[in-house]
């Protein structure tokens, strides 16, 4: 039997393009609450609950540009939680955050 980590699952996730993503966590979602089996949030996502995103993540996630992101980043509406060399980390929480308020801003 070959054991595979959470971690390996989710790395791999990330390289696959986002369309395919965003099927498999909708097949996880009704296959998770499905009469079956219900699982909470917190069992369902809660690893990602202290999540970071490299810059080109959180521009898939929060579906703008480049160029848009790093608006973003210049009119400080979201700032990097990690810098690691030339690197940025974005954190989930305040990606979610600004991704709501691009949401109301478009109506």
């Amino acid at each position: 039997m070959i054991t595979v980590t959470a971690e390996q699952i989710f790395a791999e996730l990330q390289m696959i393009p986002l369309q395919e993503q965003e099927k498999f966590f909708a097949l996880v979602a009704r296959k998770a609450f499905s009469d079956d089996e219900n699982l909470s949030h917190d069992e369902l996502f809660g690893d990602l609950k202290d999540a970071e995103f490299t810059a080109k993540e959180s521009m898939s996630y929060l579906e703008v540009s480049s160029a848009t992101f790093r608006r973003y980043i210049r009119d400080g509406k979201i700032t990097p939680s990690t810098e690691i060399g030339t690197s940025h980390l974005f954190k989930l929480s305040d990606l979610r955050k600004l991704k709501s308020a691009i949401k109301l801003m478009k109506g």
